[in-house]
C-alpha cells in the first residue's frame, strides 16, 4: 500500500514572537514532496509531483492566503502553551 500523511508545525527559535515559524509537510511513501514555509512565504516542491503542486498551490491566491494565516491564527496565540 502507499503511505499519505501531512505534518503542520510551528517552530520556536525564542520566546520572541518574530521568531516563530510555521510549517506545512506533505509525504508521500515517508519522502516529503512539498513544503510551505511561513519564511519562505510560499511552497517549495521537492519531487516533480511537488513542483508541479507547488505552482499550482503558489498561483491559487485563497490557497497561498490560508498558509500565510496560520501563522498568526495558530502558531501566535499557542507560543504561551510552548514554553
Amino acid at each position: 500500500g502507499y503511505f499519505y500523511h501531512m505534518m503542520k508545525q510551528c517552530r520556536f527559535s525564542s520566546k520572541d514572537l518574530q521568531g516563530i515559524e510555521f510549517i506545512d509537510s506533505y509525504y508521500f511513501n515517508q519522502a516529503e514532496y512539498i513544503r510551505f514555509n511561513s519564511t519562505v512565504g510560499k511552497f517549495v516542491g521537492y519531487t516533480e509531483h511537488g513542483v508541479y503542486n507547488a505552482e499550482a498551490w503558489n498561483s491559487d491566491a485563497g490557497i497561498l492566503g490560508q498558509e500565510r494565516g496560520e501563522l498568526e491564527r495558530v502558531c501566535k496565540p499557542n507560543a504561551d502553551l510552548h514554553y
